[in-house]
């Protein structure tokens, strides 16, 4: 049970609490500095692979609970503990904030997110909103203030949000895609509109995930999952900048992990758009995707979601693989290329954790 943030203990907030948070492996290892063992999350930890968050979302739709504080915490809650990981992330959806911006949102079962007034024209995009009345959201912050209560003190807590690309697709297609032909076509056509959204959407992203770093969180993603069916070219052009502004207008100190998939061709224009902590999905090795970013950064990644699917000794021979890929550097957190996948194996969750961290150790 979350206790609500309202009958906290005000001594939760004391210095030794920040002492122990920003001393956790977790945040060392995004600040590239020395570390007991390579600290490990992993995206969608709390999902439906799990008996416990099932459990919960049989009482109400996935959007009821993204905006019940009290069912939001306590999934992140369960799930963090369950797996013994070294940071949670805030149980929400990239999507929230679309609804303040003017766009009716449905998860709709069966189907996923489907946008019912998707955004395809100039004068679409003159009614999109900006979000400058952060109080919309405010769900969101309260979880994240009754999860950070409930939590170990040494235990750092992820915020997140969609990157502006992949908030403007969903807005564009009205829901999933495969060749997003109708975000193209306006990129393309008609680039003045595009940038307008674009920054329209990239000037609420910095209030959404500040008021989440002022409620408890002590990191935040950048969710950019869509951006890998672009060429570096149309990603320097009509994406770059606006992300880059994101994550300047940061609150200073607090890590920012900028995460995409299919981004092999971009990891040296993700890096220029910023990050301390780039995330690598599967389909680069570790050593040569850090080689390619740089020693300056720490990186995130990415084993396979697949692996998960078979056994123990071989989920144990691939943690091995890509932490010796890691090798002596500083800075590396261990996860997935992207998130856990609904049918996956609880107990090899719980191996994969166990693996990363006795391996590393020993180093």
């Amino acid at each position: 049970m979350i206790v609500s943030s309202t009958q906290a203990d005000p001594s939760k907030d004391s210095a030794t609490n920040t002492d122990a948070l920003q001393n956790s492996p977790f945040l060392r290892a995004c600040r590239r500095e020395p570390v007991p063992y390579t600290p490990v999350w992993l995206m969608r930890q709390a999902g439906r692979y799990m008996p416990e968050y099932r459990a919960v979302r049989e009482r109400t739709t996935f959007l009821e609970l993204c905006k019940r504080p009290e069912l939001a915490a306590e999934v992140t809650v369960t799930a963090a503990k369950r797996l013994g990981v070294d940071a949670a992330i805030i149980f929400a959806d990239i999507l929230l904030i679309l609804e303040p911006m003017n766009l009716d949102l449905e998860f709709a079962k069966g189907e996923g997110p489907v946008i019912h007034n998707p955004v395809r024209s100039s004068e679409d995009i003159e009614a999109l909103r900006e979000v400058e009345d952060i109080s919309a959201l405010d769900y969101v912050y309260e979880a994240i203030r009754q999860t950070r209560y409930a939590l170990p003190r040494d235990l750092p807590l992820i915020g997140f949000a969609g990157a502006p690309f992949t908030l403007a697709s969903y807005m564009i297609e009205g829901g999933a895609s495969k060749n997003y032909i109708h975000t193209k076509r306006l990129m393309y056509t008609d680039e003045a509109a595009w940038h307008e959204m674009m920054r329209k959407i990239a000037r609420s992203l910095p209030r959404y995930l500040n008021a989440q770093i002022a409620a408890g969180a002590q990191a935040v993603q950048l969710f950019d999952s869509w951006v890998g069916s672009l060429s570096t070219h149309d990603y320097r052009r009509y994406v770059l900048p606006h992300t880059r502004a994101v994550i300047e207008s940061i609150t200073p100190g607090v890590p920012v992990i900028h995460f995409g998939t299919g981004t092999a061709t971009l990891l040296e224009a993700m890096r220029e758009a910023g990050g301390d902590v780039l995330g690598l999905d599967w389909r680069i090795s570790l050593d040569e995707g850090w080689r390619r970013l740089g020693q300056d950064k720490a990186v995130m990644g990415n084993l396979d979601p697949i692996a998960l699917f078979t056994d123990r000794d071989f989920v144990r021979r691939e943690t091995k693989r890509i932490l010796n890929e890691a090798g002596e550097r500083n800075g590396h957190i261990f996860n997935l290329g992207h998130g856990i996948l609904p049918e996956t194996p609880v107990d090899n969750v719980l191996a994969l954790v166990d693996a990363v961290h006795e391996l590393s150790a020993r180093r």
